[in-house]
């Protein structure tokens, strides 16, 4: 892995956020805490625990190759165990050679990750349920890939419309140095680059698929991927063949990184312009702390561009801001008093699509003025957890979880194709956990969301 020249200087450590980190070999490595960090395709792989991380990842993405396997083995029996219309086969017989299509491409795209070298079975990944992140795997934001690269230049023009308006806003519409912070598949940082001028560009995902597919388009390549419509308008749109590419190479200055933008491993002070499309609301730390962390990045006078939705979730109601909310806690965080302005624009309009929707979009432009103290380090998850070297805890609730668990799995050894509920709420009884008139009804609540759930999702 080779960093280039312009962008080694920006960079910092994502485990002590020491500058600068230095290239030797095939990885970048932290002088001050000894941390050394992989490239993934030359890609910087600049998470605090790269190892663990990149081991989520893995058995993260080899579970998703492995559920689209299992899904073409249902449709073939599908096909095989019924009576079809012979319109009905055609889609059945189309969707399950697209999937073993669709799994070998993104296999071999996913190279990179070595996700080719885990052993473990679909039944092992199915019980651990891999967890970095939850909601990221390959169909996570997948059809942003599409909307981004095959869809055509609508929506793509509506967001950079967007963008521009907000620098003019500030007051220069030039953006400088700039990072775009979940970028996604980097379509908005690629026309940012590519249209207004920035001497630099560095777009920062943790979705390695997203990035793998950037890499290529901004390369200049082609991407022979399927698309899966959520509402599919005729049978052959069921999956669709796209072929993704930008309308031409990112010129000079364009980079990739793979990170997570709470630890963001880049320098302070190094960014004329900090864009956040679509991650505000989602990325899961308050707004306080995270305009903090924008704050960090820019240079005296730099701007904040937001764009996106407005839908924060979470437990506390405090947390789920309007966007008057937005723009004080904006202002408390150091900065000028936003320009802020709503539109509405085309949102993941697939032409194979029924789904497509108008979104009215949140775009502010907020000019640093003054620094302002630092948060603390983000810590997702304890260190037993990511190290794996330290003795895991044995909280409350893993007891009373570890307890259901047994429970669970003792009922499921009793299913044998012979015992009724009767039956098993009987030996339940015999074994003290239940009275049977109490474990019948609950075998039965039990076995119905089991079976539910194996009725809706493929996966299970």
């Amino acid at each position: 892995m080779l960093v280039a020249e312009d962008l080694l200087p920006l960079l910092a450590c994502p485990r002590c956020d020491r500058t600068p980190l230095r290239q030797g070999g095939s990885t970048l490595a932290c002088p001050a805490c000894k941390t050394e960090f992989p490239g993934v395709a030359g890609i910087p792989w600049l998470f605090a625990e790269p190892d663990a991380t990149l081991g989520q990842w893995r058995g993260r993405l080899h579970f998703a190759l492995q559920q689209l396997a299992h899904e073409t083995q249902r449709i073939a029996a599908e096909l095989r165990g019924q009576e079809l219309r012979a319109s009905t086969r055609r889609r059945l017989e189309h969707q399950a050679a697209a999937l073993e299509s669709h799994r070998r491409a993104l296999q071999q795209l996913l190279a990179p990750v070595d996700v080719q070298s885990l052993e473990a079975n679909y039944e092992s990944h199915l019980a651990l349920r891999t967890r970095l992140p939850l909601d990221q795997g390959i169909n996570t934001y997948y059809a942003n890939a599409h909307r981004d690269w095959s869809w055509g230049a609508t929506e793509n023009e509506a967001s950079l419309a967007e963008v521009m308006k907000a620098l003019d806003a500030s007051g220069e519409r030039n953006p400088g140095t700039t990072a775009v912070l979940g970028a996604g598949a980097c379509r908005l940082a690629y026309d940012l680059h590519s249209d207004a001028g920035s001497p630099l560009t560095v777009a920062l995902d943790f979705n390695p698929l997203l990035i793998l597919i950037a890499a290529r388009m901004a390369a200049g390549e082609s991407l022979d991927l399927w698309e899966f419509p959520l509402a599919p308008r005729t049978s052959d749109d069921f999956a669709v063949a796209r072929k993704l590419r930008a309308p031409a190479p990112a010129g000079p200055g364009f980079h990739l990184l793979l990170a997570d933008v709470l630890r963001a491993p880049l320098a302070p002070a190094s960014f004329d312009t900090v864009l956040t499309p679509w991650l505000i609301d989602v990325v899961g730390e308050d707004l306080a702390s995270f305009g903090s962390r924008i704050n960090r990045l820019l240079r005296p006078g730099g701007r904040w561009i937001n764009f996106g939705s407005l839908s924060f979730e979470g437990t506390r109601r405090a947390g789920r801001l309007s966007a008057g909310e937005v723009l004080e806690v904006v202002a408390d965080c150091g900065f000028a008093a936003p320009a802020a302005f709503d539109a509405d624009i085309p949102y993941m309009s697939s032409p194979a699509s029924r789904h497509a929707r108008t979104e009215q979009v949140f775009t502010f432009a907020a000019t640093k003025q003054s620094d302002v103290p630092a948060p603390a380090r983000h810590k997702a998850l304890p260190d037993w957890i990511v190290l794996g070297d330290k003795p895991v805890p044995l909280l409350p609730a893993f007891q009373t979880q570890a307890l259901s668990t047994r429970i669970y799995a003792f009922i499921m050894t009793l299913i044998d194709g012979k015992r009724s509920i009767d039956d098993m709420a009987s030996i339940l009884e015999q074994q003290k956990l239940m009275p049977s008139h109490e474990a019948a009804p609950a075998i039965r609540n039990f076995l119905a969301r089991m079976y539910d759930d194996s009725s809706r999702n493929p996966s299970l």
